[in-house]
């Protein structure tokens, strides 16, 4: 099967590291990829916002299966003009990718389905969530407990420029769980944990995510399938009914609150990082079930992953770039992972090239072990101004 894999982050690095296992492989292409993922596949100098240059590399390559990492190409249409053309796509189209490209729609999906979500405020009072209603890179959300906290939310909200609402503050720990559809059908994958906020102790500002891990001490695996029937078949069937099936991964993103399990959001492909501690623990072969065959999923092994962003040292205001990045080498030799997120090559030499720049994931028996594992090779990794939690896992 030839695969073309579109993107060029942490999470596309992960998705071609776990199809290039694949024995059904014949050739594993990326457009636009990144270094990490030109070791292991071809990559193109094609945008993945591109879909009018997407389509004919696609075909030039003669790809069997498209598999595309971010949101802004499925919320513009690129299955949808990828289908029209036979091509086979793992993501949904654009109807059903409203499901993360527009908070209200899944506010009305959810209610539908009867899916227990945040209520919408009629008026905006703390403590409070204000939520950007379209996409904004995993940056559109401010929780607001105090009036001054909401004042700086609603102008950043409206400084997007697109639609926002507010919601009731849900308390809790957070969790993610994926699950890979085809249609009503689906398969889970264990959940995970991710850290939105840049600084320990979860302080300072949202950003797309700076670390996470898997198995939780307080969800078991187990649960997972649980969480499919409560909170992603009743969607898929109210997507269904919509005429909009939903093909690919969704992702829900949960508060475990005093009341129970609460949608938090909903997401249209896989998520980053928690994608990077998900399929280091996965045994078996992920190609086929990206391709639609939902019969033999791969199987969870008895092992845990913790991953560990390194940003650049403004991030998230803005990236980094150009910045010699030393010691990848080393940092693999110890065992872990090192996902490039945010990486190019300049006269042969690795440097940053965006806000977050490389995703290193420690693997072992144990979630304190694979913790250990990753921050000894975190250790290994240096450039100029970078940054990363400390306290990833710390307290599973």
């Amino acid at each position: 099967m030839r695969v073309l894999v579109v993107g060029s982050g942490g999470r596309e690095h992960a998705l071609a590291w776990a199809i290039a296992r694949s024995p059904s492989l014949t050739e594993l292409h990326a457009a636009p990829g990144n270094p990490g993922i030109a070791a292991i596949a071809h990559c193109h100098p094609v945008r993945a916002d591109d879909p009018a240059s997407l389509l004919p590399l696609a075909r030039e390559l003669r790809i069997d299966l498209v598999v595309v990492g971010p949101e802004a190409p499925l919320v513009l249409g690129l299955g949808d003009l990828l289908r029209q053309r036979g091509i086979a796509v793992f993501g949904p189209n654009a109807a059903a990718a409203r499901i993360e490209g527009s908070k209200a729609f899944a506010k009305e999906v959810m209610d539908a389905a009867g899916v227990p979500t945040a209520r919408t405020l009629p008026v905006a009072r703390p403590p409070c969530v204000v939520k950007a209603d379209g996409l904004a890179a995993g940056k559109g959300v401010w929780v607001c407990r105090t009036q001054a906290e909401l004042d700086t939310g609603l102008r950043a909200a409206e400084a997007l420029g697109q639609p926002f609402h507010v919601e009731e503050l849900l308390e809790g720990p957070e969790l993610s769980v994926f699950a890979i559809a085809t249609g009503e059908e689906a398969v889970v994958l264990p959940p995970a944990r991710d850290y939105k906020r840049v600084g320990d102790g979860d302080a300072g500002p949202n950003t797309g995510g700076m670390g996470s891990f898997s198995p939780l001490p307080d969800v078991p695996d187990a649960e997972s399938v649980e969480i499919l029937d409560l909170i992603h078949r009743p969607v898929l069937r109210e997507l269904a009914r919509r005429r909009t099936p939903f093909h690919g991964l969704l992702y829900a993103g949960l508060m475990r609150t005093e009341d129970g399990l609460r949608v938090i959001e909903f997401n249209a492909r896989f998520g980053d990082p928690e994608t990077q501690s998900l399929l280091p623990r996965l045994d078996g072969d992920l190609l086929p079930v990206l391709a639609g065959d939902l019969a033999q999923p791969p199987q969870v092994a008895p092992r845990a992953a913790v991953t560990v962003v390194l940003a650049g040292g403004e991030y998230p205001e803005r990236g980094d770039s150009g910045t010699p990045i030393e010691g990848v080498d080393a940092a693999e030799a110890t065992g872990a992972l090192v996902f490039h997120a945010g990486t190019a090559l300049r006269d042969g030499r690795l440097v940053t090239n965006g806000g977050r720049v490389l995703n290193v994931v420690g693997v072992g028996l144990t979630v304190p072990e694979a913790r250990t594992a990753a921050y000894d090779a975190v250790s290994h990794i240096d450039f100029a101004g970078m940054r990363h939690r400390t306290d990833i896992a710390a307290n599973a």
